[in-house]
């Protein structure tokens, strides 16, 4: 099947490289687009893809489209494009732009699947949330899910939780992240110098999400085998409880969703 990126960003990149790197498309099959020529040139050297000169010269040259620019930059792309994306099949990895909202600007005979994306798929442990509702013929949504299986785990979600669902796993990375540094400021703050902190608690946060997802047990049931009576680690459970760890996690989210 031959697959073209319009837009290249950091999440087109991973996409394009993990197809790749698994073997799942040639290079000679995958083009992307970007207005930056200079950059898509230089991407192209470096992941394989064909770079085009503009948005419609790709869509005549792919059957399948991944609209991977900004969400802003959707809708004047959508009418630069006009009736050519007519009769294909079209991946949005775009936040925001669902199947009820493409159906404003598409002819019906574009075949449509909204997929929510993470920034871990970079490397390869991305979570892909596919919306439910969508058009692709059944050949085509398999064929993307297996595509999108190459950079992470894949889950399909109906309409109205792709909301929650992205808010947890696309803005979550970044809580994490600041969680992480926060414990490697405290090594550093003992004397661990800062690298060797930040591999530190790295190592500790993907053992922990990988202990739990192998074993699939609760979280709480997996922390309470670390906690021994009396111990060091319940004195840091109870700390983060009094500090309200939980809340300000849920808050978190609350915050993500009020602005959608």
């Amino acid at each position: 099947m031959k697959i073209g990126f319009i837009g290249m960003g950091n999440m087109a990149q991973a996409l394009a490289q993990g197809f790749k790197n698994a073997g799942l498309v040639r290079t000679e099959d995958m083009y992307a687009f970007a207005p930056n020529q200079t950059k898509l040139a230089a991407n192209a050297e470096k992941i394989g893809f064909i770079p085009m000169p503009s948005a419609k010269e790709l869509v005549k040259n792919s059957e399948m489209i991944i609209m991977a620019c900004k969400p802003y930059q959707i809708e004047s792309v959508l009418c630069e494009l006009g009736d050519a994306l007519n009769g294909k099949a079209l991946v949005s990895v775009a936040a925001g732009w669902d199947f009820e909202k493409y159906s404003r600007f598409l002819d019906p005979s574009v075949r449509v699947q909204f997929v929510m994306p993470s920034t871990p798929a970079m490397v390869g442990e991305g979570v892909l949330l596919f919306e439910d509702r969508n058009t692709l013929l059944p050949e085509e949504r398999e064929e993307v899910m297996r595509l999108m299986d190459a950079v992470g785990m894949v889950e399909v979600l109906p309409s109205r939780l792709m909301g929650i669902g992205g808010a947890v796993t696309g803005c979550g990375p970044a809580f994490v992240d600041m969680m992480m540094e926060a414990y490697a400021d405290a090594a550093v703050k003992y004397g661990i110098q800062r690298q060797t902190a930040y591999r530190l608690v790295s190592q500790m946060v993907l053992g922990a999400a990988k202990l739990q997802t192998v074993t699939g047990e609760h979280p709480g049931s997996l922390k309470d085998k670390v906690c021994s009576p009396g111990g060091t680690t319940i004195c840091g459970v109870a700390s983060l409880e009094e500090d309200g760890l939980r809340s300000a996690c849920i808050h978190s989210i609350d915050a993500v969703m009020s602005k959608k």
